[in-house]
């Protein structure tokens, strides 16, 4: 015991396993658990400055700032109700319709937009309107059905596209990095977006139904939209220059984050912009942002310390990976993946993953390219919300309860381990990947 405390792991380790505990748990504000843990990380100097608070310094952390301004812009603009009244007439024939449609709605996007949080941004005030139009209150289990639509079929489902997630450009820099291995987009969407795509999506789209039953009304009045004022069109021309930037990333080489950061600032000028400071106040959850800032730090830490190596390594040693046993070795290396998911999150996941991906190929005799490909069934189905930012922010901006949120995470994680697990195997043996 006495080895383990004078371990340089040990109080690392104990600092990030109470804050995972306390996420998972929602013990305390997910924001709260964030600060303690940048101040707890601080005292014990577990890792350098630049390191724990690196979350502040993340794209991801700037899109969720942006998102929560623009999304703030849409709704008074009254863009938000105009894309309803367009949407919703053909959405409140059935409850599944209507969701079946914001999951379609939040995957179709993921392929001309690379932002997880800048689609949840422009989708939840959207669909918050739809919502509305169609009798489903804010607060009620249907509404959190909604919400949970957008988050989980914006980052669960855009796994399968390429370009469309951070996770994905984690893995594809590491395995270019690590072994020069360049990951191509085409043959990437048809190895993942049969199984991991559409029969996921089906899925989803039943549990939510199962899960958060609703009864849609037909709008009570169809009035006809009248000319768009002002500043609807001005907002819209923005919307539209940020998303041609979004999508020509390629071309230019601007990262979505900053590209949503200038959006935001501009929103926010005098006289030029849309939000006042009071809106700006009220509305921005800082909450959130302290809650993803800390996501993204803790995974930063785990890799930095070495915790993420060392639990890699001892996992070799006792993980059944057998080249005479293809299917077992097949869920074990996803097992290894969602046991990464707890630790680092989804963004984390494939860098770690990634760097171990040589010793699982030798253990399995599975080739290397299939080995970091199986890392992705793993990484798109948390068990917590916590592990996959894109669903906090849903959350937060749906105001989800935990409770609901965990519901559906561990509903879909059951049936994806259960039922599109070996489905996803034997699609993987047709290809001949395995």
């Amino acid at each position: 015991m006495s080895h383990w405390l004078t371990h340089p792991l040990f109080l690392p380790t104990l600092i990030i396993l109470v804050t995972i505990m306390l996420w998972a748990t929602s013990a305390l504000p997910e924001y709260l658990t964030a600060l303690m843990f940048f101040a707890v990380a601080m005292v014990a100097k577990i890792a350098p400055a630049g390191i724990i608070f690196s979350g502040f310094a993340s794209s991801a952390f700037w899109l969720v700032f942006s998102g929560f301004v623009l999304g703030i812009a849409i709704r008074k603009t009254g863009l938000a109700d105009r894309a309803a009244k367009l949407i919703s007439a053909n959405l409140t024939d059935s409850w599944g319709r209507m969701v079946g449609s914001i999951v379609l709605f939040s995957y179709a996007l993921a392929f001309v937009m690379p932002s997880n949080m800048g689609r949840i941004a422009l989708l939840m005030p959207v669909v918050a309107a739809i919502a509305k139009r169609a009798g489903v209150i804010e607060g009620t289990r249907a509404w959190f059905g909604l919400a949970l639509a957008v988050g989980f079929g914006t980052f669960q489902l855009s796994a399968t596209i390429l370009p469309a997630n951070v996770p994905n450009l984690v893995m594809s820099g590491a395995a270019e990095g690590a072994y020069g291995i360049h990951l191509k987009y085409l043959p990437y969407l048809w190895l993942h977006t049969p199984v991991l795509g559409i029969l996921k999506g089906l899925m989803l789209i039943g549990l939510i139904c199962w899960l958060f039953p609703g009864k849609p009304l037909a709008p009570q009045e169809q009035i006809a939209s009248g000319p768009m004022s002002r500043d609807e069109k001005r907002l819209s021309w923005l919307l539209g220059a940020v998303l041609s930037l979004w999508v020509s990333e390629s071309v230019h080489g601007i990262g979505p984050a900053w590209v949503g950061l200038a959006a935001a600032c501009i929103t926010l000028l005098p006289r030029i912009g849309f939000i006042t400071h009071d809106e700006f106040a009220s509305g921005v959850n800082v909450k959130t942002c302290f809650y993803v800032a800390g996501i993204l730090a803790l995974a930063a830490t785990v890799t930095q310390t070495g915790l993420g190596s060392m639990l890699g390594q001892k996992l070799l040693a006792v993980v059944p990976l057998d080249p005479q046993r293809p299917f077992t070795s097949f869920v074990a290396l996803t097992g290894i993946t969602s046991l990464f998911n707890f630790i680092v999150t989804a963004n984390g996941v494939p860098a770690l993953y990634t760097t171990l991906a040589e010793s699982f190929s030798q253990a399995t005799g599975f080739p290397l390219l299939s080995v970091i490909m199986v890392q992705v069934l793993g990484y798109s189905t948390p068990l917590l919300p916590y592990m996959a930012s894109p669903i906090v922010v849903a959350m937060a901006l749906g105001k989800v309860p935990a409770k609901a949120g965990l519901t559906l995470c561990l509903a879909l994680a059951v049936g994806t381990f259960l039922v599109l697990m070996p489905l996803d195997y034997v699609w993987f043996r047709l290809l001949g990947k395995l």
